[in-house]
């Protein structure tokens, strides 16, 4: 599933290239994705400017004059420019046509994808109004973090990729970020202190910041605007790198289950600090 460092690559490719551009068309070959697209989509988007394009967790949010297209990629969706002569490939859904150069592709194996439409304020709308603070924003801080993890007894790692506490940071740059804060994913939230939050703060930033700065992680469904994939899979230090040696101390890296999701770890690196919160230890 693409997470917020691919989606951000893909809302600065696109507001490259589509900022200020006209509708001419809408093309829907596949109305069904997780919930259907709005049968009146063509018609709304007729000759409307785009105005912004921007990002509010994975939702990818394309402001036009009279309203706001909500847009998320769901397991194994992607958005790529093509031109009129492309070829169709498999999956191919939507395309929003702006010119012959330039037609906005949605393409979706699975269908868990959405495309909606709302005339309000899109922050209000049911699929984002719950949603936690921004990560890279100024308004994720420690004393934030520590608030929310006040009297709760659940592991750091879920924690943190839940997004009504904080959006976006999911289970690679969760495993990614613990590792260099030297956190133990099992950690129970409310035993950390103000040092460990700060530090784990700054390791989510870092780690989100440098992905984005190399355009996401390469995973096998995820493509940028220009249908490149991303860049980022080679500065992984733990995820995916289980019974391999540790970068730092060369010890094998261990795995457990928290939440559902596997979780890298190195034991000599990020040791308990207390009773940790798991269960299925592998």
């Amino acid at each position: 599933m693409p997470e917020l460092p691919e989606v951000e690559t893909i809302v600065r490719g696109l507001a490259l290239e589509l900022q200020d551009v006209v509708v001419q068309h809408v093309i829907i070959r596949q109305h069904q994705l997780r919930w259907p697209i709005p049968d009146n989509l063509s018609a709304t988007l007729n000759q409307q400017k785009v105005c912004r394009i921007h990002r509010r967790g994975k939702y990818l949010l394309m402001r036009f004059e009279r309203g706001t297209l909500i847009i998320h990629l769901g397991m194994s969706g992607h958005l790529r420019i093509v031109s009129k002569t492309a070829d169709l490939k498999p999956h191919d859904h939507v395309d929003i046509i702006f010119s012959e150069q330039q037609i906005l592709r949605y393409n979706d194996p699975r269908r868990f994808g959405t495309i909606l439409w709302t005339q309000d304020e899109p922050e209000k709308h049911r699929l984002l109004f719950s949603l936690g603070v921004e990560p890279l924003s100024t308004a994720f801080t420690d004393q934030y973090l520590l608030q929310k993890a006040k009297k709760r007894h659940v592991a750091i790692k879920p924690f943190i990729m839940n997004n009504q506490v904080v959006v976006g940071v999911g289970n690679i740059y969760a495993t990614e970020a613990l590792f260099k804060a030297n956190i133990h994913p099992a950690t129970p939230v409310n035993h950390l202190t103000i040092e460990h939050v700060q530090r784990l703060i700054a390791t989510i930033k870092d780690t989100l910041q440098l992905a984005i700065s190399k355009g996401g992680t390469t995973l096998k469904d995820f493509f940028n605007a220009e249908g490149k994939p991303g860049y980022f899979k080679q500065q992984l230090m733990v995820y995916g790198r289980e019974g391999l040696p540790c970068f730092q101390c060369t010890k094998p890296l261990q795995k457990i289950w928290l939440g559902q999701r596997n979780s890298v770890y190195c034991k000599h690196c990020q040791p308990p600090m207390f009773a940790p919160v798991t269960r299925h230890i592998i």
